[in-house]
């Protein structure tokens, strides 16, 4: 086939990336529902909301211990190895709680312990998972494809959430539970079949400290990498405080219940699956300075909360929010791949999860006291007014705001490829910005 043919080809019809697409359509729809079943199963074991709680937290927990170790052992082995040997420790952790839950023996002590269990299988998961989809495109179309299959992510999540919620009223929180394990099996069969062939040997290292210690590097060495990163840290905590905690406090006593909530949050999950089908069509240049200016928006459900607004006004606030949020996921995605070796993907993703995640038990944990101290309506205040300061400081980062999309990305991944389909060395040049 001639090279100019191959090189037209959508990136959008790999057949890693339709893999990748469909397994995490499974996962996420069973992970969605399994979120839901897990409370009610807590629940209906005679818990209250302290011991629901406790399951969160054990999965939760391993998550943000091993996410480094699990970066570094992506970037060591086959990355497809590692998402499928994680996704059979979550099938079979999801199956012995599914079990239990129906058996109608389930005591909290192992429900925590296969919680636990689910937290470590994606802690291993996300950095290779991540690692694998940014190699898994190459062109000018990888924003594109950034978009769709975020796009598939969330309809994912609200169809999950939606069918999880009718199916733990209508056959009961086990039988979503096993459907669930059977979903990560299902995930686990298609993440088997692809194709590796492509991504360059692994040069011997000197360790998993010294695979951790070079990952560090990558990360600390880019400023608008670490800056991100820490804004991140911060809103995600806040914003996490704020919905988790505050959210279902305000719907409750002025909003007339957890309807009118779940309503918003729902609206919330539409705006981010039209957000990427919006970067489907636009490929802002500055794509870093676009992304973080509509971080901004972030702040609204907070302010909202605090006032508080009407449900409909919430549901705009919040419907508004998850599209901006997601243009900066998509260009975020798309400069990651853009900047970083394809070797050092994984460890750097493994970095940014975890300044994602790792304020947010803290966050968790003090909103209760930082309301009786200042008042919910401060706290909230509080919450919107952290997301525009930590905001504005990155965007004081030259990098941020100066770094431009390539017309053709050309990385480690993308060369190789390229010389794949040409191999007599007759490529026209790369342009260059």
């Amino acid at each position: 086939m001639p090279t100019s043919v191959l090189r037209r080809r959508p990136v959008l019809a790999g057949r890693n990336y339709s893999l990748l697409t469909a397994a995490a359509v499974v996962t996420g729809l069973g992970s969605n529902g399994a979120l839901i079943a897990a409370a009610f199963a807590v629940l209906g074991a005679g818990g209250d909301s302290g011991d629901v709680g406790l399951v969160a937290a054990a999965r939760t927990l391993p998550l943000v211990l091993f996410l480094l170790i699990g970066g570094a052992v992506a970037d060591r082995l086959p990355r497809h190895r590692v998402m499928v040997a994680a996704n059979v420790l979550n099938c079979v952790s999801q199956a012995a709680f599914a079990a239990l839950v129906l058996a109608g023996e389930a005591q909290l002590w192992q429900m925590m312990l296969f919680s636990a269990l689910g937290g470590t299988g994606q802690a291993f998961f996300n950095p290779a998972a991540e690692g694998m989809l940014l190699s898994s495109v190459d062109g000018e179309q990888a924003g594109r494809a950034f978009a769709v299959f975020r796009m598939a992510m969330h309809g994912a999540t609200l169809g999950g959430a939606a069918l999880g919620g009718a199916m733990v009223a209508a056959i009961g929180p086990g039988w979503v539970l096993a459907a669930d394990a059977a979903a990560f099996a299902v995930a686990a069969a298609l993440r088997a079949f692809l194709d590796v062939k492509h991504i360059p040997a692994r040069a011997p290292g000197g360790g998993m400290l010294s695979d951790l210690r070079e990952g560090w590097r990558e990360f600390t060495g880019r400023p608008w990498l670490w800056g991100i990163v820490v804004q991140f840290s911060i809103a995600n905590a806040v914003v996490g405080a704020a919905d988790a905690v505050y959210g279902p406090l305000v719907a409750r006593d002025h909003l007339g219940g957890a309807a009118p909530w779940g309503v918003a949050l729902a609206f919330f999950g539409g705006g981010t699956v039209v957000g990427a089908l919006l970067m489907t069509r636009w490929q802002p240049r500055r794509l870093l300075f676009v992304g973080t200016v509509c971080v901004f928006p972030l702040a609204l459900p907070s302010a909202a909360l605090a006032v508080p607004v009407p449900v409909a006004l919430l549901c705009t606030v919040m419907f508004v929010t998850g599209v901006s949020v997601e243009v900066f996921g998509v260009s975020w995605m798309t400069a990651l791949h853009q900047e970083i070796p394809e070797e050092k993907f994984s460890r750097v993703t493994a970095y940014d999860w975890f300044g994602s995640v790792a304020l947010v038990p803290a966050a968790m944990a003090l909103a209760g006291p930082a309301e009786s101290a200042f008042g919910r309506t401060e706290a909230l205040w509080g919450c919107a007014a952290l997301v525009v300061v930590v905001t504005a400081a990155v965007l004081c980062v030259p990098d941020v705001r100066n770094l431009r999309r390539r017309t053709l990305h050309v990385t480690g991944t993308a060369a190789v490829a390229a010389d794949a389909r040409d191999p007599a060395g007759t490529r026209e040049p790369a342009p260059q910005d």
